[in-house]
């Protein structure tokens, strides 16, 4: 009866094990199912954001930073960290259901308090070039500048770091977390409050996302 109820014990284990627990496995095609839904609504909840008017914040801090372009940075550190954690999702199947659970009400999150707080980017925005990422928004040429509170990119690096096993991979997470809330403010891509609320909601967030998957 434990691997209906329980499968704590998975963290090093192969996927081979991982899908023969009943638990594990009807949680993980839930969790899929739910992000996949979340994804295919990014692309219409996306537009309606970017067609709507918002306040553009006076940021202090932005007056004295950039702007400048560093989408080539920012596209490296994010793919490098994700490429890590897909490896590590080899070997720790509970890492990858962890964060497909937090990645969902990250992205839930993300869209309610975008909703809430009808932002215009910084006059001097230079647009994040990210093909990969803009697939989600509808298009690999697709670039969003309203999606401002709060910062994807920093929470989705901050969710990664919280989800690794190994506490080497939590500090290259954290890292990663942190060089991209820098570097996005550089490019005036997002406001200073973006990026800090970012660090403080992410982590509540993948806690329940972490309880909901293993419970």
């Amino acid at each position: 009866m434990q691997e209906q109820t329980n499968y704590a014990g998975l963290k090093t284990t192969n996927w081979g094990a991982a899908l023969e627990n009943t638990r594990f496995r009807n949680k993980l095609i839930a969790g899929v199912i739910m992000l996949t839904c979340i994804l295919l609504l990014f692309p219409y909840f996306f537009a309606y954001i970017e067609k709507r008017n918002g306040v553009i914040l006076d940021d202090i801090l932005l007056r004295y930073i950039g702007p400048v372009d560093l989408s080539i940075p920012i596209f490296i550190i994010i793919w490098s960290t994700t490429l890590l954690f897909i490896i590590r999702s080899f070997y720790f199947p509970v890492i990858f259901i962890n964060a497909v659970y937090c990645l969902s009400f990250l992205s839930l999150m993300r869209m309610l308090s975008i909703y809430l707080t009808p932002l215009d980017p910084p006059a001097t925005l230079i647009a994040i070039k990210d093909p990969l990422t803009s697939i989600t928004y509808g298009g690999k040429d697709v670039f969003m500048t309203k999606d401002l509170f709060f910062s994807g990119h920093t929470s989705n690096m901050l969710m990664l770091a919280l989800c690794f096993e190994k506490r080497n991979d939590r500090l290259i997470g954290f890292l990663a977390a942190v060089s991209v809330g820098v570097l996005v403010l550089f490019q005036h891509a997002h406001y200073t409050i973006d990026v800090v609320a970012a660090f403080l909601i992410t982590g509540f967030v993948v806690l329940f996302g972490k309880k909901a998957a293993e419970h």
